[in-house]
């Protein structure tokens, strides 16, 4: 009996459904809107309008929650990336990005 073997997912980092707007953009557009699905330590996936092709830098913007961090105020997080796939994810543009670099910055 043949088995059929599910793809292994190579993302090594621990994913939080973490759903907060976000502002995306590149070195051709500025100020996309879009909000997050999940988010880890290494990478994001979002919800854009704006088409993004595979390896585009990209500048990230959100502000992290107290309520979800534990911590007396909100953080913004700046953080910059490359996008790595591009998928349609219930009739939506869905992009996953590498975070390169990142920094918080508290209020």
């Amino acid at each position: 009996m043949d088995m059929v073997r599910e793809p292994e997912d190579k993302r090594s980092a621990v994913r939080f459904p973490i759903k907060l707007p976000v502002e995306v953009s590149s070195d051709a557009t500025r100020g996309h809107r879009a909000e997050t699905k999940d988010i880890s330590a290494g990478g994001v996936l979002f919800y854009v309008e704006a088409e993004m092709a595979l390896g585009t830098r990209i500048e990230l913007n959100m502000t992290m929650p107290a309520a979800v961090l534990g911590t007396p105020s909100d953080v913004k997080v700046k953080c910059v990336g490359r996008v790595v796939r591009c998928s349609a994810d219930d009739g939506r543009k869905a992009i996953a990005a590498v975070i390169d670099e990142y920094r918080f910055d508290r209020d």
